[in-house]
C-alpha cells in the first residue's frame, strides 16, 4: 500500500471586487493587503500541516483565489521559497498562479515568473466589452488579449479562463470569444457554462441567460472548433494542446492528496493506519481576518466514511474524458474492487460506464448524463 503523489493549493481571498457570478471565497479589497502577515500564516498554516505529508515530494503548487496577483511577486516569492525550505518539490514541479487581465496585474508578471511561478492561468471569462461589464469584470477585451500574449512570451505554460452561456450572448458572440482564444494559443483552456450558484448577486437577481437550444448550439460548436484548432478535451471543462494537461487539476481528478492552506481552503490527505488506508479532509475558515489567529484556523477536520469514498472517487474520475486505470481506484481508496463491482455492472448494462475492464470510463452518453452515472455510487 503507497500513499497518492501530494500538491498544495494556496488561497489568496482578496479581489478588487467581488463578481456578481462568484461563490468562491473571495473578499473584496478594504485599504491596505496585509501581505507579510497573511504569508506568514500561510507558512505557518504548512507547517502545521507537515506531519500529513509523510515525506512526500510537492509535484504541484497551486496559488488561487480571489486575485493571487493584487499580491505583490515580492510577497509570492518569499512565499514560494517558504514552502521549498519546509517541503521538497519534485524537480518538474508545476507552479501555477491565478492572475486578473488588467493593466496592473500585467506590470506584475516578470516579477511572479522570477519568484518562481511556471504556469500562469488568467481569468478572461469574455473578450467582449458588453459581456465582460454585465460579468462585473475590471478588465477589457483588448487588456485581456494583451495580457494572453505577454504572458505567452514569459511562461512556458498558460492557461486561459473563459465562459460561455453569458448574459444575452449568442451563439455567435460565444464562438467568436473562442476563437479569440484560440488565436492566442494557450497550452490550456477552461471553457465553462456559467452557472447560477447560491449566495451570489446573480441568484438574488437572475440576469437573462441563453435559452437551452442555444446553450446546446455553443457546446457543439465549441467542441468541434477546439478539436480542430488541437484542442483535446480530457476534463469535463478542461482542453489542452497534446501532453498540456493541468498536473495540479488531474491529481483532484485521480483521487491524490493535496494540502490546503489559506482562508477557506480544503485539503485532502491520506494515511496509512495499521494497515488501512485512512482519508482525512480538513478546511480552514473562511473569513480572512480569523484565519490570521493560529487558533481559529482549522473549521473542520474529518475522516471520510469508507462508504461514502466510491462516490468521492468517482466524483472525480468520472470527470476526466478517458477515466482511469480501474487499479487506481484500490490504490487512492484502500477499498477492494469487489466493493463496487455491482454498480460497474449496472452502469455498463445501462450504457453509461465503457465495457473496458481495465478502465473506468464514461461512454459519451455517460458524458452526457453525468450525474445519473455519480448517482449509481451513491447508494
Amino acid at each position: 500500500m503507497t500513499l497518492p503523489p501530494l500538491s498544495l493549493y494556496v488561497h489568496i481571498p482578496w479581489c478588487v471586487r467581488k463578481c456578481p457570478y462568484c461563490d468562491f471565497n473571495s473578499h473584496a479589497q478594504r485599504g491596505e493587503l496585509p501581505e507579510t502577515a497573511y504569508v506568514d500564516a500561510l507558512l505557518d498554516d504548512l507547517d502545521a500541516e507537515l506531519c500529513d505529508a509523510y515525506e512526500r515530494p510537492l509535484q504541484s503548487i497551486f496559488i488561487g483565489g480571489g486575485t493571487p496577483s493584487l499580491f505583490s511577486p515580492e510577497a509570492i516569492e518569499r512565499l514560494l521559497r517558504g514552502i521549498e525550505q519546509r517541503i521538497s518539490f519534485v524537480d518538474d514541479i508545476e507552479i501555477t498562479m491565478e492572475a486578473n487581465p488588467g493593466t496592473f496585474e500585467q506590470a506584475r508578471f516578470r516579477g511572479y515568473r522570477e519568484a518562481g511561478v511556471n504556469r500562469l492561468s488568467i481569468g478572461v471569462q469574455s473578450f467582449n466589452s458588453d459581456a465582460l461589464q454585465a460579468l462585473g469584470r475590471i478588465h477589457n477585451g483588448d487588456e485581456a488579449i494583451a495580457a494572453a500574449r505577454y504572458a505567452r512570451e514569459l511562461f512556458p505554460r498558460l492557461n486561459l479562463d473563459l465562459m460561455h452561456g453569458l448574459p444575452g450572448q449568442s451563439p455567435e458572440q460565444a464562438l467568436a470569444d473562442l476563437k479569440q482564444a484560440v488565436d492566442l494559443n494557450p497550452d490550456h483552456l477552461s471553457w465553462y457554462q456559467l452557472t447560477i450558484e447560491p449566495n451570489t448577486e446573480f441568484h438574488a437577481r437572475p440576469p437573462s441567460l441563453p435559452l437551452d437550444e442555444a446553450l446546446w448550439e455553443i457546446q457543439e460548436r465549441g467542441q468541434t472548433l477546439l478539436e480542430q484548432s488541437g484542442y483535446q478535451q480530457y476534463e469535463v471543462s478542461a482542453y489542452c494542446q497534446p501532453g498540456n494537461q493541468a498536473r495540479h487539476n488531474l491529481n483532484y481528478w485521480q483521487f491524490g492528496d493535496y494540502i490546503g492552506i489559506g482562508a477557506g481552503a480544503h485539503g485532502k490527505l491520506s494515511r496509512i493506519d495499521n494497515g488501512s488506508l485512512v482519508i482525512l479532509r480538513r478546511h480552514k475558515i473562511r473569513q480572512p481576518a480569523a484565519y490570521l489567529d493560529p487558533a481559529r484556523r482549522i473549521a473542520g477536520s474529518a475522516v471520510i466514511d469508507p462508504e461514502d469514498l466510491p462516490f468521492e472517487f468517482m466524483l472525480n474520475a468520472l470527470r476526466l474524458s478517458d477515466g482511469v486505470d480501474t487499479r487506481l481506484f484500490s490504490e487512492r481508496t484502500g477499498l477492494n474492487f469487489s466493493a463496487i463491482e455491482p454498480i460497474t455492472d449496472q452502469a455498463r448494462s445501462q450504457g453509461l460506464l465503457q465495457e473496458s475492464p481495465e478502465r473506468l470510463a464514461p461512454t459519451p452518453q455517460g458524458k452526457l448524463f453525468l450525474n445519473d452515472l455519480l448517482a449509481l455510487f451513491m447508494d
